[in-house]
């Protein structure tokens, strides 16, 4: 090959190299590029996994301080209860005494005018039997357990003081702040000669109205009759679409709550006070307050829990209660019961005042 063709041919073969060289370039562009988006890929996920880290550590963190608020929010809730509970438990014994305190000044009142009625009995021999007649039925003398389902199952005065428990063995629920509010308001109609008998709805195991009958029986009141209203099988089913007060209401499961009639009227003969004067009324309140054999009523004890319960007592019962007689409501801290309360005293116009007794209960007086 001559010179000359070859330099012909290379001639001829320049744009292809050239055209070579050029894709040569781009391919190492193109492979160079790739290499920096793989780093910065690299890069990224590395710090991704950097940042996946930080977050789990963070996660942990805040999942530790959760733990930690809750932790805290319940011994501040747990304290919260405890002390409301001892301050009711203080302010419970406060009214206790205060109310027996105020009676008592009231009763040396009226003996210093010369119109304070004569009780029968020995007064102080009737004070003491009172006082431990009260000790046995709360059960303060044996430090008798709690079964309620939302206490420890053991003896604690500060929640048997305001019926804050359900007793294994005593024969109340009530407390001793309840108890001495019965006992002062019963001895009052008694020493102001209010007309009438005693009446609780809601008896449980008959403890405040074997009280009731003590002191009855205490202060010679041979003629007073005490009326003990139940079903004896525990409260009915709520009936939400007459009262939706008592929608979801869960009394009626608890076995706890059903006493039977002869229980109860066995607990008044272990006391010693069962007679003609002590009379039953068993059944639902619609069907056996309205037919009564009740003339009047110097104490009318409200412990229905439910609206139903009490409204049918109220309506039954309330305009038998004498003039200067007394209405106890046991369960007014229940809202169910505490709207039947307020619209039964709507409907009937009544403005007596309401008295706490240990921020569960009240009381009122219909006025003379």
């Amino acid at each position: 090959m001559t010179q000359s063709s070859f330099a012909s041919r290379l001639v001829r073969r320049l744009p292809i190299l050239r055209e070579e060289a050029r894709k040569r370039d781009a391919l190492r562009e193109a492979a160079r590029h790739a290499i920096e988006e793989r780093d910065t890929w690299r890069e990224a996920a590395r710090k991704s996994a950097e940042e996946r880290d930080v977050l789990a550590e963070r996660l942990a963190a805040a999942v530790t301080l959760e733990n930690q608020v809750n932790h805290m929010l319940q011994r501040i809730g747990a304290y919260h209860d405890s002390t409301y509970l001892k301050l009711d438990n203080v302010s419970a014994q406060i009214l206790g005494v205060g109310a027996r305190q105020e009676e008592a000044v009231a009763r040396l009142g009226r003996r210093l005018q010369g119109n304070s009625p004569n009780l029968g009995g020995d007064g102080r021999a009737a004070e003491l039997y009172l006082d431990l007649l009260e000790a046995s039925l709360t059960g303060l003398l044996i430090e008798d357990a709690s079964q309620a389902p939302w206490t420890e199952r053991k003896f604690d005065p500060s929640l048997r003081a305001i019926g804050r428990d359900w007793p294994e063995q005593a024969i109340t629920m009530i407390g001793t702040a309840r108890m001495r509010n019965l006992r002062m308001l019963t001895t009052r109609a008694l020493e102001e000669g209010v007309p009438g008998d005693f009446i609780e709805t809601g008896v449980w195991r008959g403890g405040a109205c074997i009280y009731a009958k003590g002191i009855f029986q205490a202060y010679g009141a041979k003629d007073r009759k005490v009326f003990v209203a139940d079903s004896f099988r525990g409260l009915p089913e709520p009936d939400a679409a007459h009262n939706p007060a008592d929608a979801g209401d869960t009394h009626h499961t608890y076995g706890q709550l059903a006493i039977s009639r002869e229980a109860v009227s066995a607990n008044f003969r272990r006391y010693g006070l069962l007679d003609e004067q002590v009379v039953f009324l068993e059944g639902w309140f619609k069907d056996t307050l309205p037919v009564a054999p009740i003339d009047r009523l110097a104490v009318l004890r409200l412990d229905g829990d439910m609206y139903e319960s009490t409204v049918d007592a109220l309506n039954a019962l309330y305009h038998k209660v004498s003039p200067g007689g007394f209405v106890i409501v046991d369960d007014y801290v229940l809202e169910p019961c505490a709207k039947a309360i307020h619209d039964f005293r709507g409907q009937h116009g009544i403005e007596a005042p309401m008295e706490p007794v240990d921020g569960a209960a009240v009381w009122w007086r219909v006025p003379l």
